[in-house]
């Protein structure tokens, strides 16, 4: 018999406040899982045979946790406890879905998600989870697992990237039957799910994955649309075998400017010059620290700017089919495709119920994608155009230097110029320095005067004139052009309707 060693806190603490109301209590699914795996845990989920609310709120008290009923009818809940310096861990407690625990196991989606503990640690494996574990296999529970919750499609691809798992045959062939079934879920679980995967490193081959499968187009259309859109010299690929390479060069561009492990391996998709990632440290290193800590983020409870910037990264290009023509000279040519795709992006994340915020970070990055490039085609980038530039963009325009690096890395591949190369870095370098390290100087300037201020020096009254007029004054100040209150006031006069 199988023993799995789970930590005694809180393992032991459900144990024994079941055991002193006759509750049978057992650890299951993911967390089983990645016990076995040796993964670190912090979901547990636990089924009982009765009174699952109430072991639920005895943990919560005992622990010094957070109770939450779930679903009260259904007997779920959920304990969140936060130890001090800790992890946060969430228990879920959750009644028997059937007649009896084998019976509750075989109704779940994957074996490897099949398998529980009992009091005391034994492993209860009805179906063989733990051979598919040790095999690296997804294997559907059953004929219906699709067609009993259509989100499990997306949760196998997910599994695949986080495992890196292969999914078995027969359960391929599965989901491609029941792929249709999607249109049949909640649009909020689907979009969790498919987060979840694109968060995983390596999230060019899950979106692969899933457009494989037929699932990717039940979720963003307009990438899907990409194919075999053509795109001229310098430019290697299509749209979609493009957005595929910035996808994992956006990867490879924050891991080498904080200092982590390239994304190489049998996913790599770029071939990118191995020079490259190291001037992109040394030019753009110094930020690592900032970067990381604005990427972490979180612009909604559960996702954080690095993975809206992954998903900017696949949307980018969504308005290239819409605004493709083809010059006197034969060169193909997308006007304006930022706009569109900034539109289309809105249109994609708000049905798939995104946030507003993240949808206004995202569609930020989309409409500015370009930009970066365009200041680096100047000889010198001033003061007033990285004010203009942040003030677009505002804080998103960190995230679009990051991604306007990766764009021109996938662009360029094996083909990359040092000289163009080492211009983008130039300018990615001075963005970032201007907005980490002289923030109040030229990104956010602080007017020492304010519109009443204007309006008592220039007699002017309250309205639209007076938001013009310091909307000027702090761009010339970002510039450099005025620092005094006098300066400031005659500039204004001299600019005043």
């Amino acid at each position: 018999m199988t023993r799995v060693q789970l930590p005694d806190w809180p393992w032991s603490v459900v144990q024994q406040l079941a055991c002193q109301r006759s509750i049978e209590a057992w650890l299951v699914g993911g967390a089983v899982r990645d016990r076995l795996l040796g993964r670190p845990l912090h979901d547990w989920d636990f089924v009982v045979d009765h009174d699952a609310l109430a072991l639920a709120r005895a943990v919560a008290d005992a622990l010094g946790g957070f109770f939450f009923p779930l679903d009260e009818e259904r007997g779920t809940a959920r304990v969140v406890l936060q130890p001090e310096g800790g992890t946060r861990l969430e228990l879920d407690f959750a009644l028997l879905r059937a007649a009896n625990l084998e019976a509750d196991l075989a109704e779940r989606d994957f074996t490897i998600n099949a398998m529980a503990v009992g009091e005391s640690g034994e492993l209860i494996d009805p179906l063989r989870g733990k051979a598919d574990l040790e095999a690296g296999a997804i294997r559907a529970t059953s004929d219906h697992v699709f067609r009993d919750d259509p989100v499990r499609l997306l949760r196998a691809i997910r599994l695949e990237a986080e495992l890196d798992f292969v999914t078995e045959p027969q359960t391929e062939t599965r989901i491609r039957r029941d792929a249709s079934l999607l249109a049949h879920s909640a649009v909020e679980r689907l979009r969790d799910e498919f987060v979840r995967g694109l968060a995983v490193p390596g999230a060019s081959s899950f979106v692969q994955r899933l457009d494989d499968l037929r699932l990717l187009v039940r979720l963003l259309p307009d990438v899907v649309h990409l194919k075999g859109v053509s795109q001229s010299h310098p430019h290697r690929f299509d749209v979609w075998r493009h957005t595929l390479h910035v996808v994992h060069c956006l990867e490879g561009v924050v891991a080498a400017v904080t200092g982590r492990d390239l994304p190489i391996g049998p996913n790599a998709l770029a071939s990118v010059p191995s020079l490259a990632w190291g001037e992109l440290n040394r030019w753009v290193g110094q930020f690592g620290g900032a970067i990381e800590e604005h990427l972490a983020v979180r612009v909604s409870d559960q996702r954080d700017r690095k993975m809206l910037l992954k998903l900017a990264a696949l949307l980018h290009d969504v308005g290239k089919p819409q605004t493709r023509s083809v010059g006197d000279d034969g060169r193909v040519h997308f006007y304006g495709h930022e706009s569109v795709g900034a539109r289309k992006t809105a249109s994609q994340m708000r049905a798939l119920h995104f946030s507003r915020a993240e949808v206004s970070r995202v569609q930020a990055v989309v409409e500015a994608h370009l930009r970066p490039a365009l200041l680096a085609r100047d000889h010198k980038v001033t003061r007033r155009a990285i004010y203009r530039y942040f003030r677009d963009t505002g804080d998103a325009g960190v995230d679009t230097v990051l991604f306007s690096l990766a764009d021109h890395l996938a662009t360029w591949g094996p083909n990359l110029r040092p000289a163009r190369w080492e211009d983008r870095l130039d300018v990615a370098a001075l963005l970032l320095h201007h907005y980490f390290e002289q923030r109040q100087e030229t990104v956010d300037p602080q007017l020492p005067i304010d519109g009443h201020d204007l309006m008592q020096a220039l007699d002017l009254e309250p309205g639209p004139e007076v938001g013009r007029l310091l909307d000027l004054l702090r761009e010339a100040m970002a510039a450099g052009e005025v620092e005094t209150r006098e300066e400031m006031l005659d500039l204004a006069r001299e600019s005043a309707r």
